[in-house]
């Protein structure tokens, strides 16, 4: 009797990933936050966000993001964003009593997807308050060192330091960033796929957040 093949086993498929608004989407730097005011500059995608967008599209794995700004400011901010991702502006009432790092925010945005578990939920976010919301709601997280509130530049500031500056800066962002407990850091959104990649495998291995 033939014995049947087995095929390899695939690291399982990602539940839904949330994103931050501000400093990760779009707003390299997170000035807006930083310097309480908004420029049309600002509403720019940061680098790899779109594509990154587009990627999860394909997958079919549903995504938000979320932010702490006045409504109006931050759907300002998200023009440059497909009209597919869905906004999870919480409510006043949860802002003001559950605020970040309380895990309400992550676990409303999940809800906003008709997402029915944690497992393989991941957050994406440069912004501390928000990654420690998401690790107190269980959720696989995933720090931005350059394009954060951490070292708070715009692009034009950003480039216009030495590759040894940015080095610098980069690394006190990401010691930062891993000493709240976040799972992974990147530089920016360009290089999520493979950090997604990474987390789908750590989960094969029976990892938990």
């Amino acid at each position: 009797m033939p014995h049947a093949e087995t095929s390899p086993q695939t690291a399982p498929n990602l539940t839904a990933v949330l994103f931050g608004l501000s400093g990760c989407l779009v707003d390299f730097g997170a000035l807006t936050r930083l310097l309480e005011g908004y420029s049309v500059e600002h509403a720019e995608a940061t680098p790899g966000a779109l594509e990154s967008l587009h990627s999860l599209q394909r997958q079919q794995i549903p995504c938000a993001w979320l932010d702490e700004l006045p409504p109006a400011l931050s759907h300002s901010l998200a023009v440059a964003l497909p009209e597919w991702i869905k906004p999870s502006s919480p409510s006043q009432q949860l802002a003001t009593i559950n605020p970040w790092p309380a895990p309400n925010a992550c676990w409303q945005a999940l809800m906003s997807l008709n997402v029915e578990r944690l497992d393989g939920c991941v957050l994406v976010s440069g912004e501390p308050r928000l990654l420690q919301s998401g690790l107190n709601a269980g959720l696989w997280t995933i720090g931005l060192a350059s394009c954060g509130s951490l070292c708070g530049l715009s692009p034009t500031q950003w480039q216009a330091l030495s590759p040894q500056e940015r080095d610098i800066k980069r690394g006190k962002a990401t010691m930062q960033l891993f000493g709240l407990g976040v799972h992974s850091v990147i530089d920016h959104l360009g290089e999520l796929d493979t950090c997604l990649a990474d987390i789908s495998l750590r989960r094969l291995k029976g990892e938990k957040p």
